[in-house]
């Protein structure tokens, strides 16, 4: 079984590419999905969180309003690392046991969709990493029309992530992707057929 790490900053195309792996027969592991799951209310990591960042980032339904608690994390490096000391650890416990169990049932290829994969710490758990990169000027734009975030708040959570260059260090394949979508998707199915043919 080959695993993937697949990552990128916010608005670089790594969702995308995820999906068109998953339309190969990829098995995807996104951690942000992890993440909400271990939020869940009554769980420790809740807690925890309710604990540090208090009950004002809660909904009147006493969930947890990832807006709010985003809104402080993006904003404040010190808050942003107590939230991912918090949560981190719990995620990647999740994600290790689901390859494990993938590995028991023969999955030929996992990929862990991960935008903090380097900085978590987390490369010991793929067998290659796999960077998605765009310009700034597509990401703005990309996150204006996705996200309805003010460019001021698009740039915060740009500025709060590892730079393109830094992830790129890390990185076993770079795909750019600022190109229209059927090539990219032709680029991730080349990328999918070459990793096929080393696990033959």
């Amino acid at each position: 079984m080959k695993v993937i790490g697949l990552t990128g900053g916010i608005g670089s195309g790594k969702s995308t590419v995820s999906k068109f792996l998953a339309d190969m027969g990829a098995i995807i592991i996104d951690a942000d999905r992890v993440g909400h799951e271990a939020f869940e209310p009554d769980t420790d990591a809740y807690r925890e969180v309710v604990e540090t960042f208090g009950r004002e980032i809660l909904t009147p339904a006493g969930e947890i309003d990832r807006h709010k608690l985003g809104s402080i994390v993006f904003a404040n490096p010190k808050a942003r690392d107590k939230l991912n000391r918090i949560m981190h650890p719990r995620i990647h416990s999740i994600v290790r046991d689901l390859i494990e169990e993938y590995r028991r049932r023969s999955v030929k290829i996992v990929v862990i969709d991960a935008p903090l994969l380097i900085e978590a710490g987390w490369t010991n758990l793929v067998d290659e990493i796999w960077v998605t990169v765009a310009p700034r000027h597509t990401v703005l734009e990309r996150l204006t029309k996705r996200t309805g975030l003010t460019k001021a708040e698009s740039l915060a959570r740009i500025r709060s992530q590892l730079s393109h260059d830094e992830r790129i260090k890390h990185a076993d394949v770079v795909i750019d992707t600022n190109c229209a979508l059927d090539e990219l998707k032709a680029k991730v199915q080349e990328l999918g057929q070459k990793l096929e043919a080393k696990d033959r």
